[in-house]
């Protein structure tokens, strides 16, 4: 009995031990890939788009081994740090693509996980609103209505999805937010439209003015 009971409990000694293991690298990776995602997006918005495809790549990496190594193990896997990083590798994904105006990245192919995908698709407005402002800032009325076009498109798949926090990562809760950036950003861009339709109607007026000081 003691020897069986002794190989019992090395075999599950060794199984805890490299569970830790893992646990340790999943942590430490996770963290690397949200730093090198937080870098993408701030190189995204600088308009430094090599920059921000190089750091994406590096974290796409760091994601793909992570996942490999805790697959494995459930209760790593859904512990929530490995999930958080996935998010925050969906947002930067999907903020330089919609940017780029290059097609949206795939969960499939980047082996992220479809809750996380979804909280990543959401978070990712809240950049596309920040570009949206700096557009209105530099006047680029266009540019900025096609994000917020971007964002009303995706408030509006992300409503239709109408399941379980548990299932769904809280996405009722990202959701939530997405609706209140679409509408700021909304007013925002109406009294941008306003302003610039009375500077241009001023200065027709600036123009006729000094037409007519010019014939008299």
């Amino acid at each position: 009995m003691v020897d069986a009971l002794e190989g019992i409990v090395n075999r599950i000694t060794d199984d805890l031990t490299q569970r830790n293991h893992i646990r340790d690298v999943t942590l430490q990776r996770s963290r690397e890939m949200i730093r090198f995602c937080a870098n993408s997006i701030r190189a995204t918005h600088r308009h430094e788009y090599d920059e921000a495809e190089r750091l994406l790549e590096e974290a796409k990496q760091a994601a793909a081994t992570m996942v490999a190594d805790a697959q494995a193990y459930a209760d790593i896997y859904y512990a929530g740090y490995l999930q958080d990083a996935l998010k925050e590798l969906a947002e930067a994904a999907i903020t330089l693509a919609v940017v780029t105006e290059r097609p949206l990245p795939d969960p499939d192919d980047w082996k992220i996980e479809y809750p996380a995908y979804l909280n990543g698709l959401g978070e990712a407005m809240g950049e596309l609103r920040r570009f949206a402002l700096d557009s209105m800032r530099r006047d680029d009325i266009a540019e900025a209505e096609r994000m917020l076009g971007i964002m009303d498109d995706v408030y509006s798949y992300l409503v239709t999805i109408d399941f379980p926090d548990a299932l769904t990562g809280g996405l009722r809760r990202t959701t939530d937010m997405v609706r209140g950036v679409v509408e700021r950003t909304r007013g925002d861009l109406t009294t941008a439209v306003r302003q610039e339709k009375l500077q241009e109607a001023l200065q027709a007026f600036e123009d006729r003015l000094n037409e007519r000081v010019e014939e008299g």
